[in-house]
Formats: structure tokens, sequence, C-alpha cells
């Protein structure tokens, strides 16, 4: 019986001692649908752009995002309107920052530079009806950009 309970108190501390830092949430392939339609119901706006460790989301102030469903993107302010393409898709190349497939939320705008900034295939960190998370790990220096938007 003393060996049972030593073998259970064992047990119970491995369990609560496992890491949080397995990817329970993260992003597959299944997600890809919901993700779509999510980000092309309504207009977005950035609450948070952090590049390579500077905080620039103030930037971004104004402008109004709108993630189409033909994979066009249009971003607003109240002096101009610019346009962009937005996707997402599989990724099981290497040459993103993980051996593993993962999904790719892809921005492209060609100009302005501030709006070039996005253009990049970002991974998705987590999504909700109301906010999306993504970064960017740089392949060339290492440094993470981080972008989230949220719906207006």
């Amino acid at each position: 019986m003393k060996n049972l309970s030593i073998f259970l108190v064992l047990m119970l501390s491995l369990i609560a001692c496992t890491s949080d830092d397995s990817d329970s949430s993260m992003i597959t392939v299944e997600d890809m649908a919901q993700i779509r339609a999510t980000v092309s119901s309504g207009n977005w706006v950035v609450s948070k752009y952090i590049d390579s460790g500077k905080d620039e989301t103030s930037d971004y102030s104004g402008y109004s995002f709108s993630f189409n469903t033909d994979g066009s993107l249009v971003a607003s302010n109240p002096t101009s309107t610019i346009e962009g393409t937005w996707s997402v898709t599989n990724d099981d190349s290497s040459d993103d920052d993980s051996a593993d497939n993962d999904v790719d939320f892809n921005i492209f705008f060609q100009s302005p530079e501030l709006l070039n900034e996005f253009t990049d295939d970002w991974d998705i960190v987590s999504y909700s009806s109301t906010r999306i998370e993504l970064k960017d790990v740089s392949g060339g220096d290492g440094t993470t950009d981080n972008l989230v938007f949220e719906k207006n």
C-alpha cells in the first residue's frame, strides 16, 4: 500500500510538472477555412505592431483593413485607400522559421513603405472572431515581428 501511495504521488507530480509549452493551440490546416471566413467579415484595425522589438503600432492609427473574400486587401484611412492582397496557406516549405508544416497568413502591399512593412508570410499565433495574432521570425537576423489585428 505504501508503494502504491508513493507511486501515485510521483505520477501526480509528473503530471503537474509537465510543460505548458506544448503547442496544443497550434493552428492547423483544418483551421484555414474558419480563419478565412473570420477575417473576411468586417473591418480590422492594427492593435499591435512590434517590428524587431520596436513598438510601431501608432504608425497605423486611423487605418482600417478589409480582407475581402476574393483575396484583395484594402487599407484605408481618411486620406487614402491602398490595395494589396492576402491569403491563408499551408506552408510546408523549409524556408520558414520551423521544420513543421504550418499555416501562414500572407499579406502583400507593393507600396507605400508603411504598409509594405506587413508584406510577409506571417505565422498565425492565435485567432478568434474579433482578433488575429501573427508573428514572423526574420530569416536574416532572427528578430521577431508581432502583428495583431482586431475587429473594428
